[in-house]
């Protein structure tokens, strides 16, 4: 798969939740709005406004809604600890990462003082490990191994940022932290 042939959503109202699992999976509609806002009512079926997502119904879905939509792919999202080197990380049993960071809310120029969120899929294809935030023109070469833990750390290096490992349901009972981690743990 050449550079030209990654799948990557790009962004659109608040769908960056969707963005993001279409692009883990490297395919158009592996999920759909109305497949995540089916998550948000079984989640909350007896809710007026659906604690789940935006109330206007643009998306802006949260970590229960990203977790449960993984689990219907037989994926399951594993919170890593930014107290820990990913270096622990076991590159060989991960199938991509999801990361939730800030994100500024504009409108023109103007930027608002709301507090936002956003989720980013990090997935190798090939041989490196490609940024495929929904909000580039393209995805972004992130490189080899040593060049996705030198992003990782970057991107723990704030309190304000999340990384979710994901792990295919055959891969979950594989340890995804390496032995070195699990012994001083």
């Amino acid at each position: 798969m050449t550079e030209q042939n990654i799948y990557h959503e790009r962004q659109s109202r608040q769908l960056c939740c969707l963005h993001a699992l279409n692009n883990l999976f490297q395919a158009k509609q592996t999920y759909t709005k109305e497949e995540l806002d089916d998550i948000c009512t079984d989640l909350s079926p007896e809710s007026w406004l659906n604690p789940h997502r935006s109330w206007i119904g643009w998306g802006n879905y949260d970590v229960n809604v990203l977790m449960r939509a993984l689990s219907k792919r037989n994926c399951e999202a594993a919170w890593f600890d930014k107290r820990k080197d990913p270096a622990c990380i076991n590159l060989d049993v991960v199938f991509g990462f999801i990361l939730n960071v800030p994100s500024d809310y504009k409108i023109g120029f103007v930027t608002l003082p709301l507090h936002r969120r956003h989720w980013i899929a990090v997935r190798k294809i090939n041989d490196n490990y490609y940024n495929l935030d929904s909000k580039l023109s393209r995805p972004e070469c992130i490189g080899n191994e040593v060049e996705l833990l030198r992003f990782l750390r970057s991107q723990l290096n704030t309190n304000e940022r999340e990384v979710f490992v994901i792990l295919t349901n055959e891969n979950v009972k594989e340890n995804w932290l390496r032995d070195e981690e699990v012994a001083e743990s």
